[in-house]
């Protein structure tokens, strides 16, 4: 089974992270951030990936912390529990409308980290939290999962949309990078040999 656990500690967080790449779909999430519970059950839901996170960070200065440092833990985890790439697609990408809202992702389990984010949010703020946190937990996840991640909102008046239709297209697209490709079974997805 591809399944990691990484615990990350520092003067700002505390964060563990469980997850199954082949799992249901299933999420237990304590972050203390609401709405971004609401966005990684997205994540775990439409990538078919079980995650359990808990984390606890410095709300009382906000959730920047927070979500950053769990885009990095998650993407350690997803490192570690995808080994060495042999047999994957490699590849994913996915269109996500929700009413008004349209956006694109593509991945790709490069080796390489690159974040191209595309979202003009129509406001600062859903609910307490922050927009442009969206972009900084995207940020640590390339970073540490040493992938190339293409965000585009296409289109969106609802900042709640916008954001779903983002985190719901980055699972869908997540998932169809993870899985496995019978036609490259044992073999390096790249021409270089490695990933």
């Amino acid at each position: 089974m591809r399944t990691a656990t990484i615990q990350r500690e520092t003067l700002e967080t505390q964060i563990e992270i469980r997850i199954n790449l082949d799992g249901q779909g299933e999420a237990k999430l304590e972050t203390g951030v609401p709405f971004f519970e609401h966005m990684l059950d997205q994540i775990a839901r439409h990538g078919m990936i079980d995650l359990a996170i808990k984390a606890n960070g410095d709300l009382h200065i906000d959730d920047h912390h927070t979500v950053e440092d769990i885009g990095i833990t998650l993407g350690q985890a997803i490192a570690k529990a995808v080994g060495d790439k042999k047999g994957i697609t490699r590849y994913g990408h996915a269109y996500v409308p929700l009413d008004e809202a349209l956006s694109r992702v593509v991945i790709d389990l490069s080796g390489r980290p690159g974040l191209h984010f595309n979202c003009n949010f129509s406001r600062e703020q859903i609910g307490t939290f922050e927009t442009q946190l969206v972009m900084e937990f995207f940020q640590g996840f390339v970073n540490h999962a040493q992938a190339t991640l293409h965000i585009d909102n296409l289109r969106g008046i609802n900042a709640h949309h916008q954001a779903e239709t983002i985190f719901k297209a980055f699972g869908r697209a997540l998932r169809m990078a993870l899985s496995p490709d019978e036609r490259m079974a044992g073999k390096m997805p790249s021409t270089k040999g490695s990933l």
